[in-house]
């Protein structure tokens, strides 16, 4: 017969593993790089050579998969919502504001899905896709890559009115963006990290138009004039400016460069030179080795916000719309 101690010690020894497996955050204990490795081998491949292709016929895609990938995750989770398509029930967060004529991409991550449904019917979900193709894209303009953990499962919702109220503002004030990416469980380091893809891309011009027409002391005067060129007063709305004048279509810190140079395109990335991240800025402006690791480790961070997994959601056909 067991001795009163040794059956203390594993009642003490069962408890303290619940206690392993209750603390542990669910995105951590089920997520896994090697979740498709028995049921669909070449998944990861099918999908980088997929975005690759798609990035090296047009440069830009690299930035709008990013961004896709970020509007996804700050609108209940990384689920894939963003890609479904209006219906008679579902209000489809493609019309948001911030995404109306503006989110990109769709295409490119329904032909990377089609392509991992023909390997493997019915396993990979568009959430793991997207989250991957984020990657992919990173890496096909020189960027940092970093480990994904796969698992998510697609959701049957979408939400445009979170999409409307939950995606941080070009417009927004510092302490806006700080809030916006606190309620996403992001800390003001990883939001300046995160903001530097604005190192890839474009913006239209209404979104900067106020800014280079301000006079305003935050902008190098040059630097406003040449947007003026492109962006006028009235009309040219939709007209395009790169994010980053310099190397636009490659990945780098030189987002980080411009915004101390008082170059920055959008409000939102000027007002990172000032108060609490200022330093950080200033950081990332001269060591591009530690942005770079810094933004792959915050990519992972967003891209395991509020997953969906188990039996939670459901893995669709297609990513536009529920089985």
């Amino acid at each position: 017969m067991a001795s009163s101690s040794s059956i203390k010690k594993s009642i003490f020894s069962a408890m303290f593993l619940f206690s392993i497996f209750v603390v542990l955050p669910l995105s951590e204990a089920q997520l896994s790089a090697t979740f498709y490795d028995r049921t669909c081998p070449n998944a990861v491949t099918i999908i980088r050579n997929s975005i690759r292709q798609a990035v090296s016929r047009e440069r830009r895609m690299a930035a709008s998969l990013i961004r896709l990938h970020f509007h996804d995750c700050f609108v209940q989770g990384c689920d894939a919502s963003i890609l479904l398509d209006e219906t008679a029930t579902i209000q489809s967060e493609k019309t948001a504001i911030p995404n109306q004529n503006s989110a990109r991409g769709y295409e490119v991550i329904e032909a990377a899905k089609l392509l991992v449904e023909r390997a493997c019917p019915g396993v990979v979900s568009c959430a793991d896709v997207l989250t991957l193709a984020a990657r992919e894209a990173s890496v096909a303009v020189s960027g940092p890559s970093w480990t994904v953990r796969l698992g998510r499962r697609d959701s049957t919702t979408a939400n445009r009115a979170q999409a409307n109220t939950d995606l941080p503002s070009p417009f927004a004030g510092l302490n806006g963006l700080i809030s916006a990416f606190a309620n996403k469980g992001l800390n003001t380091r990883e939001m300046v990290a995160l903001s530097g893809a604005h190192t890839i891309g474009q913006a239209q011009c209404f979104l900067f138009r106020a800014r280079v027409y301000s006079n305003g002391t935050d902008i190098d005067p040059n630097f406003a004039s040449e947007r003026r060129r492109g962006c006028p007063q009235t009309g040219g709305n939709a007209n395009l400016a790169p994010l980053d004048l310099v190397t636009p279509n490659s990945f780098d810190n030189n987002y980080f460069r411009n915004i101390v140079l008082r170059r920055g395109l959008l409000q939102s990335d000027q007002i990172l030179l000032t108060g609490a991240t200022t330093s950080i800025v200033s950081e990332y402006s001269t060591t591009p080795r530690t942005f770079s690791t810094d933004f792959g480790n915050a990519m992972i961070k967003m891209s395991e916000i509020s997953p969906l997994l188990g039996s939670a959601g459901i893995i669709r056909r297609v990513c536009s719309a529920i089985n």
